[in-house]
């Protein structure tokens, strides 16, 4: 009996070891065979960006669809101003000039809106300080320029308030409650403690935490001539 439990414990070892091989076999398999779909798909991909290389360059809508396409293979042809990809489509500089241009907006307005923008206010100031003859931009080429910007460590970001997209320029711990408060703005451009507190139905105290912060950010301003106070979020108030 012994002998018999040696050999099927044997037996067992020999078939789990060659389904390991088989499994081992087929995942280097279907790794190669992804390899060389992506080597194709690359390859279609340059041929696609020289055939349509000035729709990708003139076209905000082309290109964000371009984007979207070479993202989802790992392929960033826009990002970076060196490489064949630059090269092939010369936006390399686009995307480097355009976060210049956002860098200069942003500091020159902070003090007033405390380094919140309006993703269509700054889109707004760049097309007045690009001039009408300019390549024309997109939300997406913004958020491209923006994301760019992020890896420097700079504090650049594109942060959402509800249904409104805010470029932010300098370094904030928005948690949730700086959100959600915000976010009960947008449609006026300002709370009251009471308003907000109903809302969201917060104690007070929370709703008050979170305001002075803002304040003191200069995020928001507080007008006192009525009652109750109303705090205003100074990014919320376009130019444009």
């Amino acid at each position: 009996m012994r002998k018999r439990g040696i050999q099927g414990l044997t037996h067992q070892h020999a078939v789990k070891s060659q389904l390991e091989r088989v499994g081992n076999e087929l995942n280097q398999q279907q790794l190669e065979q992804l390899k060389g779909q992506l080597a194709l798909f690359k390859q279609n991909l340059e041929q696609f960006s020289i055939k349509y290389k000035n729709e990708i360059r003139s076209n905000p809508q082309f290109r964000a669809h371009f984007q979207s396409m070479c993202t989802s293979i790992g392929v960033d042809p826009l990002a970076s101003n060196k490489g064949f990809w630059a090269e092939l489509l010369g936006v390399g500089d686009f995307y480097y000039e355009l976060a210049v241009q956002i860098a200069e907006i942003c500091l020159a307005t902070r003090e007033r809106n405390g380094g919140l923008i309006d993703l269509q206010d700054l889109k707004g100031h760049l097309s007045k300080m690009r001039g009408s003859k300019a390549q024309k931009i997109s939300d997406e080429d913004i958020a491209q320029a923006v994301k760019s910007m992020a890896t420097l460590g700079s504090g650049f970001e594109i942060i959402k308030f509800g249904s409104r997209k805010m470029v932010q320029s300098q370094p904030r711990e928005l948690n949730t409650d700086y959100e959600t408060v915000m976010t009960v703005a947008q449609d006026t451009g300002y709370i009251t403690v009471a308003g907000a507190a109903a809302s969201l139905s917060w104690d007070v105290d929370r709703v008050e935490h979170v305001l002075t912060r803002l304040l003191q950010d200069g995020v928001c301003w507080t007008d006192q001539q009525v009652h109750p106070p109303q705090f205003w979020v100074a990014s919320f108030f376009s130019d444009f």
